[in-house]
């Protein structure tokens, strides 16, 4: 059994005028959601054993903020330059390449391409969008990551910071 969790990045910044799309900084509310969001994935005992970002700054903070809230070491979080504004089919293709042997895999990524593949994995939750900072977790019935597919996830999870339940 394998379980994915996957992280929109948190909010990023506008404000500055001409900045590249890939350097966008968190905001602040951004800031305040990402550690929030890997409190809610502790108390549920969801901790990944590796993690893979797009290397975006807003991703990339994102996943080092949960990263470092979750007490995991940094050797666990690798970037991957696909997954950067990456279709559903290309993040199944870097999860299959690179789960290797994680249990529990966490994978940042951006809308509209994470929105996409968690609909497409899932065996039955639609998400009509995964928020800034939102997280779906599903269940594989796989022994490795090579073997997921459309359709597979089972027992999905879906939460966002503004859902207060």
């Amino acid at each position: 059994m394998k379980r994915l969790t996957l992280v929109r990045h948190a909010k990023s910044d506008w404000s500055l005028p001409g900045q590249a799309d890939w350097d966008r900084p968190l905001n602040r509310r951004g800031q305040r959601d990402a550690p929030e969001m890997a409190r809610r994935l502790r108390s549920r005992r969801l901790k990944p054993d590796a993690m893979l970002s797009s290397p975006a700054v807003r991703a990339l903070t994102t996943a080092t903020v949960m990263a470092r809230e979750l007490k995991l070491p940094a050797a666990r979080l690798r970037q991957d330059e696909r997954l950067y504004l990456a279709s559903a089919e290309d993040m199944l293709a870097v999860i299959r390449e690179l789960g290797g042997d994680a249990r529990h895999l966490m994978l940042f990524g951006h809308n509209p391409g994470i929105t996409d593949f968690a609909n497409r994995l899932s065996a039955g939750e639609h998400i009509d969008n995964l928020p800034t900072c939102g997280v779906f977790t599903a269940a594989f019935d796989v022994d490795r990551w090579a073997e997921i597919d459309w359709g597979g996830g089972i027992e999905p999870e879906f939460d966002y910071p503004k859902n207060h339940t």
